[in-house]
């Protein structure tokens, strides 16, 4: 099937034929017009902004060996066996289609019995050999469909698996932008909104415009997917006429289904003890003008989120506010400026759940400094779990809060409060 004819006006194909020139020192044979306009679109058409990032690209692809020793690898037998996904077929235009049953990802499991390295490696060997497809049948772009029936917000309360599953999109982001034509996410239940709602923002407009998501309603994801893809191209599961020889509609002998990994292929132990794990403290230094927001999903009641931290020389702006699986945003901790230079800041809030708390530390007041941060902030375990009880001095610290977001939820809109700007000094 031949490439997609290309419709560009004077200036897009000036551009397009500077960007070759400047970027030809790192292009491939393989490197068409349709690789270069990727970057191009990417960047909105800043010759300068889409060499960077092409350039950074080239430097990722050369650290994980790409193009070389990462074409021969063989994932470890745990990945193999327990990561799900599985290319059926092609789109109307000759997309490769890439089927995901989402409920399998044992993200936890897979980081206690694999690298994260190795991880990423089966990411970027899946998107390559679709990629590869699709240029054979004319196509530079991939169509998933993400099946989230049976979701657990839970493994995604785990930070290093949140943090996993981020680190994948933003290495998708700056490395093969423009792929995705269609993202079909069915099934959602009502708390998948709760991790959408981290997840997008980390994604850019272009692949948040291709996404489609649909709740628990065949009818309707049926109609959609079968729009772009003919029933021989996909599973009878999802609505096409892919099957196992034994009629099993998953059609598992191509899609892999993964599954809870045991706990006998585990080969370290991530959990830290609560005290050691809840005392490191990381550094970030947020410049004059901007915030650093922090993302916490809460999955289970009974968890407390807490925080401290300090910072060097001058205060900073500190708040927290809540989201719900309904998507209603909410204060529970009062953005103020706080003296942290002068004093550790620390506290604590109840939580409740299914909810994504957002911590931020605020500069934007700021005209002149930057600030630099030391933090510790985390969510606990449920106390019934920990088996611990909170010391009066704790109890003390959380009803303050419980009375100060109370406070806040009776102001007019949900909005609390805030010290005049004529009153607050800029720096």
């Amino acid at each position: 099937m031949p490439p997609a004819k290309i419709i560009l006006d004077d200036d897009q194909k000036f551009a397009l034929m500077k960007f070759r020139r400047t970027v030809a020192d790192v292009l491939q044979a393989h490197h068409d017009d349709h690789f270069l306009l990727r970057w191009l679109r990417a960047r909105n058409w800043n010759l300068e902004a889409a060499e960077k990032m092409l350039r950074q690209s080239m430097k990722w692809r050369q650290q994980w060996e790409v193009d070389g020793a990462l074409k021969e690898w063989k994932p470890p037998d745990v990945i193999t066996l327990y990561h799900p996904s599985g290319t059926t077929g092609f789109d109307k235009d000759g997309a490769p289609v890439i089927c995901v049953p989402f409920v399998g990802f044992d993200v936890v499991g897979l980081l206690h019995s694999a690298t994260r390295q190795d991880l990423i490696k089966m990411t970027i060997s899946i998107l390559e050999k679709n990629l590869d497809m699709a240029a054979k049948t004319g196509e530079n772009q991939v169509v998933v469909i993400f099946d989230m029936e049976g979701f657990n917000l839970r493994q995604y309360a785990w930070r290093p698996a949140a943090e996993m599953v981020i680190s994948l999109i933003q290495m998708y982001e700056a490395n093969y932008p423009e792929i995705l034509k269609a993202c079909f996410i069915i099934n959602a239940p009502r708390v998948f909104a709760i991790a959408f709602g981290v997840v997008k923002k980390f994604l850019n407009d272009y692949t948040l415009g291709k996404i489609q998501i649909f709740k628990s309603n065949p009818q309707k994801w049926k109609a959609a997917i079968l729009k772009n893809i003919t029933p021989e191209n996909i599973p009878k599961h999802y609505g096409g006429s892919l099957c196992d020889p034994d009629g099993n509609p998953r059609y598992t002998t191509i899609v892999k289904q993964g599954g809870k990994v045991p706990t006998s292929c585990y080969l370290r132990n991530l959990e830290a003890p609560e005290k050691e794990q809840n005392r490191e403290f990381k550094s970030a230094v947020i410049k004059k003008g901007e915030k650093l927001c922090l993302h916490f999903i809460v999955a289970e009641e009974g968890c407390f989120l807490r925080w401290e931290f300090k910072t060097d020389g001058h205060d900073i702006k500190f708040g927290v506010t809540l989201k719900d699986e309904h998507g209603v945003e909410s204060p529970v901790v009062r953005h103020r400026r706080v003296a942290s230079h002068q004093m550790d800041e620390s506290g604590a809030i109840a939580c409740q759940a299914p909810a994504t708390y957002t911590v931020t530390f605020d500069n934007t007041y700021s005209l002149l400094r930057s600030k630099k941060l030391q933090y510790c902030i985390f969510v606990t375990q449920p106390l019934d779990k920990m088996n611990i009880i909170p010391t009066d001095e704790e109890l003390k610290d959380l009803n303050s809060n419980r009375d100060l977001a109370a406070t806040s939820s009776t102001t007019p809109n949900n909005k609390v409060p805030e010290a005049s700007e004529s009153s607050i000094p800029r720096e």
